[in-house]
């Protein structure tokens, strides 16, 4: 803004020393300087109402809301964003918008998502929500405004609007909406850490195939048994003979090529393998290399 203040209405050379001094001239000064002294209040007042600052002027609390305003053309390093812990939760839990665009949450049992306080429509706004998954038995259930992006997300239930899964750990996810909220898109930003990758194991008689790993190897020495349990939608589970000194014979949840209930898959040979996926709620061989399936 332009300042009101006129430091040139003053006449410093008046009043004239060692003469009489017309007494008007005194009260154009006074009003002059009154009217400065006014100005400068006022602009102080208006600097201090409004002026992002450092750090808080003296008695005051110091609080940069924007309130909305454009900020443009601006370089920004060794920026932060606040983080809003929710803790351990179960049920609705609320994610607020306006207490941060980072906020963390512990299962304690199975969460529904819901969201407050988005901006307007018009503008863009997003919030990453950490969610450290302290049970394979809870769920993450979004709201109906959310949508998955065209790649979707894994576990994710489009009918139902609510997410498994396969194993506890940490996942992040942004929600992101530029109309206030009616729709909403969510994208997983660490996907590697799901269980959905390269990685293997060596699965060992009676034991239970890791459903956080893609490959469970075997070699046996005996008649040995696994089982396989069930998984969320598109995970994809690949079992291979190394060595063979007995059957391995692995009981598999919902079995595809049965009508219902448990099927078995059979190895009975060095290098028998097979490549299963979980659709529809089904565990499906979609490769096979001589292992046997009843």
């Amino acid at each position: 803004m332009t300042s009101n203040i006129n430091p040139n209405n003053i006449d410093g050379a008046y009043p004239v020393a060692g003469q009489d001094n017309n007494s008007q001239g005194f009260r154009t000064n006074f009003t002059n300087t009154s009217t400065n002294f006014q100005f400068a209040a006022d602009e102080i007042t208006d600097l201090q109402n409004n002026a992002v600052l450092k750090s808080a002027l003296a008695g005051t609390t110091l609080d940069n809301n924007m309130q909305g305003s454009p900020l443009s053309n601006a370089v920004l390093s060794n920026m932060s964003e606040a983080v809003n812990v929710l803790g351990p939760v179960s049920g609705t839990v609320a994610i607020n918008y306006a207490l941060g665009s980072y906020q963390t949450l512990t299962t304690n049992g199975s969460v529904s998502l819901q969201f407050t306080n988005f901006p307007a429509s018009g503008v863009s706004a997003a919030v990453t929500v950490q969610v450290v998954v302290s049970s394979t038995t809870h769920t993450l259930q979004f709201p109906s405004a959310v949508s998955i992006n065209a790649l979707g997300l894994q576990g994710f239930n489009a009918s139902t609007g609510i997410m498994t899964f396969s194993s506890t750990g940490t996942f992040s996810f942004t929600f992101e909406t530029s109309n206030g909220g009616s729709t909403i898109t969510v994208e997983e930003d660490n996907k590697q850490i799901q269980p959905f990758n390269a990685s293997g194991e060596t699965l060992v008689d009676t034991g239970v195939a890791n459903l956080a790993v893609t490959t469970s190897y075997f070699s046996t020495v005996a008649a040995s048994t696994a089982t396989l349990p069930a998984a969320v939608g598109g995970q994809v589970k690949v079992f291979v003979m190394l060595s063979y000194g007995g059957n391995m014979v692995i009981t598999v949840a919902n079995a595809g090529w049965k009508s219902s209930g448990t099927g078995t898959a059979t190895f009975s040979a060095r290098g028998q393998a097979c490549t299963l996926r979980y659709i529809q709620s089904k565990w499906y061989c979609i490769g096979n290399n001589g292992v046997t399936f009843a």
